[in-house]
């Protein structure tokens, strides 16, 4: 039977996955940060029509696009999405495969006459991605490189003997070959695929590498090319089943400290850690009652896991009896074994272990902690974010000091550049001994930041003789003068 393959390829697979969310009626990119600045990962039509590109620069996109509207990109997210694209074209048959980031790869050989024939089942593909938001293009050979081929660059289908005749027109860019290649080739006038199999191969083969035949040899058929199948997720799940009811709470610990340890032996096996797990007890009357355990880091360890899990179980209503116990990991997180000395497991296991309990009660994400950012703007050197999903970082180096308080700036009564000498904070009346200073900081130009709207400001450290050591600064433009920080 002739092999035939469907290449699958989203353009706009990242931009679309964000409006299907969060729809807007305006020219919409997402960015994300390269190369030292905030450059378009992926943009929708709308935002194309006045010449934008990916991999511009936001600045220079935003200068073409003053109504342009953005939000940060989540290429782990889209890589999320694609592999649930990936579940969902199984229908179609049972042998799919990833294809960089933003295309699939279907081996439909055999099953095309299920949906009536092979332009049908193509049909029906782009008719339920329409509906679902997504934009596709569609490519069907007798070779993965030759439907890659199409997709990308003559949208249809090429039949088993016409696989040369559908591509020879097409740019070498279809072959899938490096971009320095393909401009080498054109400089000596070979365009397209046609051409540069017309040469002798005896010739190709000594002037470019071996990549240039094998991309044109697995395109034709002449060299097999795999389809790797998207592996489905272990599941990482034990149950035990019981002879007896039972409804103490020591018995119920008991059974749990099973499961906990067959299913720690597992994760260990393969070298993952659980994020979430939810405890399913199945009571005598058939009625199910569960207890989910969120973990503020990956973990493997059943002792401390059943310790967290005393609290939940505790406020299960046994009923008449539990005949059934259930341990799935929901989430899980890869979780290499690494050497630590006793102090240091302790202090890690111990913080992580608080922030598991305390937000098992109000919620992981409202457990946050200050995180440095990469600024020269006092407002922007920091950000919340969730303990659970973050490490501890050093702070950015800085060659003055920063207060240990950081509020929004607060006015203060003063003339002319240097700091005054007498003046009233907060309801109390200050008198300046030392001052050091000033420093300049100047605002972001290409950011839109309403509190530096006056421009520059000049940074000072004072003393006073009432023991305050604040942060003030003074405005050249609008002169005025501000304290924003205390020093511990």
């Amino acid at each position: 039977m002739q092999r035939r393959i469907v290449s699958l390829w989203f353009p706009r697979l990242a931009a679309e996955r964000s409006l299907r969310a969060n729809p807007v009626d305006a020219p919409f990119a997402l960015s994300l940060f390269d190369r030292n600045s905030e450059r378009i990962y992926d943009l929708c039509p709308r935002a194309e029509q006045p010449g934008l590109q990916r991999g511009m620069t936001l600045v220079h996109a935003r200068s073409f696009c003053p109504g342009l509207l953005t939000r940060p990109a989540d290429p782990e997210g889209d890589r999320r999405f694609l592999k649930l694209l990936a579940r969902w074209a199984t229908r179609y048959c049972p042998w799919v495969g990833l294809d960089g980031r933003d295309g699939l790869f279907l081996d439909i050989t055999g099953s095309a006459h299920l949906l009536g024939g092979e332009e049908p089942l193509l049909d029906d593909i782009r008719a339920r991605l329409t509906r679902a938001g997504l934009s596709a293009c569609l490519g069907l050979a007798s070779t993965p490189g030759a439907a890659w081929a199409l997709s990308h660059f003559a949208e249809g289908i090429a039949g088993p003997e016409e696989t040369l005749a559908r591509i020879g027109p097409l740019p070498l860019a279809a072959l899938r070959l490096p971009q320095e290649i393909c401009t080498n080739l054109e400089r000596l006038g070979i365009a397209t695929v046609s051409e540069l199999y017309n040469l002798p191969r005896a010739s190709i083969a000594r002037r470019y590498d071996r990549e240039v035949l094998q991309s044109l040899d697995q395109a034709l058929g002449a060299i097999g090319e795999q389809i790797s199948p998207l592996k489905d997720e272990p599941n990482f799940a034990v149950r035990i089943t019981l002879p007896d009811p039972i409804g103490l709470l020591d018995d119920v610990m008991a059974g749990t400290r099973r499961l906990l340890t067959h299913l720690c032996n597992q994760l260990d096996t393969a070298q993952k850690g659980a994020r979430c797990l939810r405890l399913t007890f199945r009571k005598v009357d058939q009625e199910n009652q569960s207890v989910e355990l969120k973990l503020a880091r990956p973990m493997r360890d059943a002792e401390r896991m059943l310790a967290l899990f005393e609290r939940g179980v505790s406020g299960v209503d046994a009923g008449y009896g539990i005949d059934m116990i259930r341990l799935e990991a929901v989430e899980i997180e890869p979780l290499d074994m690494r050497q630590l000395d006793r102090a240091e497991g302790r202090e890690k296991d111990s913080i992580a272990d608080l922030i598991t309990q305390l937000g098992n009660r109000v919620g992981l994400e409202n457990i946050q902690r200050f995180q440095p950012v990469d600024s020269h703007i006092p407002e922007r050197s920091f950000k919340l974010v969730p303990a659970a999903y973050s490490s501890p970082a050093s702070a950015w180096p800085h060659t003055r000091p920063r207060p240990l308080r950081l509020f929004p700036p607060e006015p203060i009564t003063g003339n002319g550049p240097q700091p005054p000498a007498r003046f009233r904070w907060r309801g109390r009346a200050l008198t300046t001994i030392a001052a050091e200073g000033p420093e300049r900081i100047t605002p972001a130009w290409w950011e839109d930041n309403d509190s530096w709207a006056h421009g520059l400001r000049d940074y000072w450290r004072i003393g006073t003789r009432q023991g305050q050591r604040l942060w003030l600064f003074h405005t050249p433009q609008t002169p005025g003068w501000f304290v924003q920080g205390e020093f511990g």
